[in-house]
């Protein structure tokens, strides 16, 4: 999940994560619109406007810009933390089942090993969830078929898996595998769990309001394409140029909070949520590699 920090200026000029090609066309429409108000210019035509800077103060625009990054970045921490929320849940239920739980017949421990895997499933179930993707062969092998196929046609699988590990535990309390604060302690974490599920549902569908998200656009375009009026008698044929940096500048901030506000996708700048899954696979099979000393001593 660590990436290979590059050089500054290796990455101050890389193209891979960056919002250029999203802005690309925009920013070269605005270095355009510059050039023909240089040529209207030069025809001596009265294009020349300084006065249009007032129309638009640049306080006010980078004020707008400023929150709408922030608030895209604060959507993207938090869609973070609650994974890392997720991902320590799920180590901490997986270590309480797997030496809590007495093993009192031989297939004890291959229904353990069953809900450590539905606790995999539930990661990877919430990631397709919030990717609003159909269960793939990445469950399959975490569960028994009758519940794969139970699971394809449920609206909110890892719902459905959370109720699944919740009556597993019950059973074992049931069955004197557990007492009442192990069982409380576990249903505990798996509120968590489904908690953080939640959160992650809010920050998909409580998109930047519509309203605010088409003025900003608005003020960007308005602001790029007076700005030529403004600068083409001081810099002449350089107008072009320094219109395309601007608007450089300023869409791509804007881009940049369009980019993040949504962090569940597969963009670079999105979580690597496959990453992640990776590694909480990877986690649970070591746990399962591991055997309980108390389980030992029952031996």
């Amino acid at each position: 999940m660590l990436e290979k920090r590059l050089p500054w200026f290796e990455s101050a000029l890389q193209i891979k994560g960056s919002v250029i090609a999203a802005i690309y066309k925009r920013v070269l429409l605005c270095g355009a619109f510059g050039v023909l108000i240089s040529i209207l210019y030069h025809l001596k035509i009265p294009v020349s406007q300084p006065i249009l800077g007032t129309v638009i103060p640049s306080i006010v625009l980078g004020l707008l810009l400023v929150f709408r990054t922030n608030t895209a970045y604060e959507r993207f921490w938090e869609g973070r933390k609650c994974w890392g929320a997720i991902i320590n849940t799920i180590r901490n239920l997986a270590r309480q089942i797997w030496v809590s739980i007495d093993e009192k017949e031989l297939e004890d421990k291959d229904h353990k090993i069953e809900a450590l895997n539905l606790l995999v499933a539930f990661g990877i179930a919430t990631k397709l969830h919030l990717r609003n993707e159909p269960i793939n062969s990445d469950l399959e092998a975490l569960m028994p078929d009758s519940k794969y196929i139970t699971l394809k046609i449920i609206n909110n699988p890892p719902l459905e898996i959370a109720f699944w590990i919740s009556d597993y535990l019950q059973q074992q309390y049931n069955r004197n595998c557990i007492n009442s604060y192990q069982l409380t302690s576990m249903q505990e974490l798996l509120n968590m769990l489904v908690d953080n599920l939640g959160a992650c549902e809010r920050i998909l569908r409580t998109p930047m309001p519509l309203a605010y998200a088409i003025h900003l656009k608005q003020l960007l375009l308005l602001y790029c394409f007076l700005l030529p009026f403004q600068i083409v008698q001081s810099l002449d044929w350089w107008t072009g140029l320094i219109s395309a940096l601007v608007s450089f500048t300023l869409l791509g901030i804007e881009a940049i909070g369009l980019e993040i506000e949504n962090p569940f996708g597969y963009d670079e700048n999105d979580l690597p949520l496959d990453a992640i899954c990776t590694t909480m696979k990877r986690n649970i099979d070591d746990l399962i590699s591991l055997t309980p000393t108390v389980h030992k001593l029952h031996k």
